[in-house]
Order: structure tokens, then C-alpha cells, then sequence
């Protein structure tokens, strides 16, 4: 079954060309990471980025306080996409919702494969995440060959799987409760909402209870990078238009997130010494489910689960797209980098562990948009 094919909104192609700038900006320095981590100025590099800040690291307030406003962003992306972007039609939204789906399923149960019943088990989120400025910052580099449909279609399924990320992050990554920090988060919460039904315009009364929400969230034990998320969805949202709140944030963030919030964590969490411990790590279980997971599950998830239900009739492939286009954008689904590592860090502790999920996650990374690239570079006509 086809349908027509997806004309992009003006808000879509500049968010599409955002995260593809951003994309190329964290190649860049995830390179400049590991070549100065593995230099002559090693030890100063990586006792920088872990040096303290009152009682936490610098790298912890990266991850734990600027990643805040990033998932800020998702989720005001999210919130517009639903309201009046392109998951806002059930018809556009189904394929990438059922591709997101497998693309999640499928990787995690691979994982789970090398992993069930090992002290590893808890890393199977890991695979589950598609980074999107990687993925639309490879796809872009194909120019005006790709199809409006595919960049839709890749740019909806990543954001559908954030969302999973999310949900995953807190349902699976939290480790025990404080109620009563939990308790007064929830109120702050309720009551920015209470301030959105009241038409209450002003951004700055959602930012400063965003930021005392944030704390108690953070106090609570469920991790404090969800906050963002429930505040987007606070935020007076209108007709969406550019003079609603939730448009006027949106649009402030996208460059300091794409240009210098994903850029510093990618580069404080990619520090990593290569050294002779790189090949014995990637033999581990643990490595083997995430290459594994990524390159196969995520391209194999995707594919799979949107044929199945294109073919039961619950959605449509856009008639300008044809199913190895979405084998082509199901590897670039495979490129995890930001969100696996982010997931990397909440499900284990040992840091030797770490390093070898981040190692496993760049080459798998590099593997999946390399396939991705030149499978749709091939697939794809000029």
C-alpha cells in the first residue's frame, strides 16, 4: 500500500537543517575528544573533565544539568510533532512509529541474547537509541537525492525514539525512590501546568520552576534529565504559531543544544584511552550485544516491523520511497553515539564497562552510518 508522498513544513527543514549542522559539529570534536585522550596531554585532558565542581564533577553537571535542556528540546520537538507536525496525521505518524518500535525491540532483545542473566543485562537499553543529528547530519550529506519522505520518515522515527529512550531512562534506570522529593518535583510540575491553563505567557515563571523542579527530581532518584521532558509539555504551547511560548524556547534553543550542550557532552564522554585493553573489551558480551544490536537490530527492528504493518494494512510506505530505502535509513537509525552513551552511564558503574560500551557504541556507530551512507548513496536516484 502507498500514499502520497510528505511535503516538509518550513519549521521541519530548518529543524532538519539544524541537527544536520549540529551532526557534522559532533564528528568533528568527538575526534578532537579522542585524539587529545589519547595525546601526550592524556592525563591533564581527562582529570578536566572529571576535576570537582562543589559535589559533583564537571563531567556529572554536563550530564546531569546541561543534558536537562537538551531533553527540554526533545520535548518541545516532540510536543509540536504531535500537536501539529508530522505525527500529528496517524496516517504519516504509523510507519515511523511501527520502524521505532522494531527499531527498539529487536536491538534490545539481541542485547539480551549475549547478555540475559549476566551482571551486563542492564546495559539492553543501550542499543535502543538512534542519535538524531548523526543520523540527519549522514542522511543530509546525500543531498538532494533523498526523497522529503525519507528525511520525515528518519527524523519522526528518531524522535519517537527518544521518547522510548526516555521512558526506559525512567522506568529501567532508577534505582530507588525519595517520595517526598518525588512529591514536591510532581507539585512543581502540576503547578507550572496550573500557570499554562491560566494563560500565563511569561517563560521565566517556567524556567525557575523548572530549575527548583529539576533539584527535587535529582534528589528523588528518578535522574533529573526527565525534568526537561515534563517542563516542555508545561510550557503554553497555543496554536504553535512563532509567536506561541513553546515556539519562541524552541527556536532560542536549537543552536546553543546542536552548538555547544551536545558538542561539550560528547566531548567530555569520549575521553576514552585506546589502549591495548581496546580489542579485549569488544570481545566481551557486553560489546558483542551492542555492535550486534545496532548495526543488525536497528536496521533489521525497523525494517521489519514497518513492512509487517504496512503489509496488515496499519500504515502506508509514501509512493516516492521503496522498502530498501527504509533497510537504507534503518542502518543510519543504527548510529546510538549520544543517547546510547547517555543510557551507557545509568546502567553501569564500573567504568571499565563504560569505556568499553562507548568504544563498542562508536564503532558500531561508525559501522551503521557507513552502510547507511553508501546503501542509500546506491539506492537513491540523483
Amino acid at each position: 500500500m502507498k500514499e502520497a508522498p510528505i511535503k516538509a513544513s518550513n519549521l521541519f527543514a530548518q529543524f532538519f537543517e539544524s541537527e544536520k549542522a549540529g551532526g557534522l559539529v559532533l564528528v568533528f570534536v568527538t575526534l578532537v575528544s579522542l585524539i587529545l585522550a589519547n595525546s601526550i596531554f592524556q592525563s591533564e585532558y581527562i582529570t578536566f573533565w572529571h576535576q570537582p565542581i562543589g559535589s559533583h564533577s564537571l563531567v556529572d553537571w554536563i550530564n546531569d544539568g546541561l543534558m536537562a535542556i537538551f531533553f527540554l528540546l526533545i520535548g518541545l520537538e516532540l510536543e509540536r510533532e504531535i500537536y501539529i507536525g508530522e505525527l500529528s496525521n496517524i496516517k504519516n505518524a504509523a510507519l515511523p512509529l511501527f520502524g521505532a518500535f522494531g527499531g527498539m525491540i529487536v536491538p534490545a532483545g539481541i542485547y539480551l541474547l549475549f547478555n540475559y542473566g549476566t551482571a551486563t543485562q542492564s546495559g539492553a537499553g543501550i542499543p535502543m537509541a538512534t542519535d538524531i543529528a548523526f543520523a540527519v547530519g549522514i542522511l543530509s550529506l546525500l543531498g538532494n537525492r533523498v526523497p522529503t519522505s525519507l528525511k520525515v520518515f528518519l527524523t519522526a522515527l528518531a524522535v519517537i525514539d527518544d521518547l522510548g529512550a526516555i521512558l526506559v531512562i525512567a522506568i529501567f534506570y532508577t534505582k530507588s525512590i525519595s517520595f517526598f522529593h518525588l512529591g514536591i518535583a510532581l507539585s512543581i510540575w502540576i503547578l507550572l501546568i496550573l500557570f499554562n491553563r491560566l494563560k500565563v505567557r511569561n517563560l521565566i515563571p517556567y524556567l525557575i520552576g523548572g530549575i527548583i523542579m529539576w533539584y527535587f527530581m535529582m534528589q528523588s532518584g528518578i535522574h533529573a534529565t526527565i525534568t526537561g521532558v515534563l517542563v516542555a509539555f508545561a510550557v503554553p504551547f497555543g496554536n504553535g504559531n512563532e509567536k506561541s511560548t513553546s515556539f519562541l524556547l524552541q527556536d532560542f534553543l536549537h543552536k546553543p543544544v546542536a552548538f555547544v550542550i551536545l558538542p561539550l557532552f560528547a566531548i567530555a564522554n569520549t575521553c576514552i584511552t585506546l589502549g591495548d585493553h581496546l580489542f579485549e573489551g569488544l570481545s566481551h558480551s557486553n560489546s558483542i550485544g551492542i555492535i550486534l544490536g545496532l548495526i543488525v537490530g536497528k536496521p533489521l527492528g525497523i525494517w521489519l516491523l514497518s513492512y509487517i504493518a504496512a503489509g496488515l494494512g496499519l500504515c502506508a510506505l509514501p509512493n516516492d520511497l521503496k522498502w530498501k530505502n527504509i533497510i537504507g535509513a534503518g542502518f543510519l537509525g543504527g548510529i546510538g553515539f549520544t543517547m546510547s552513551i547517555f543510557i551507557t552511564l545509568l546502567a553501569f558503574d564500573s567504568k571499565e564497562i563504560i569505556d568499553h560500551s562507548k568504544i563498542a557504541i562508536l564503532l558500531a556507530s561508525l559501522i551503521a552510518g557507513t552502510i547507511g551512507f553508501l546503501f542509500l548513496k546506491y539506492s537513491l536516484k540523483k
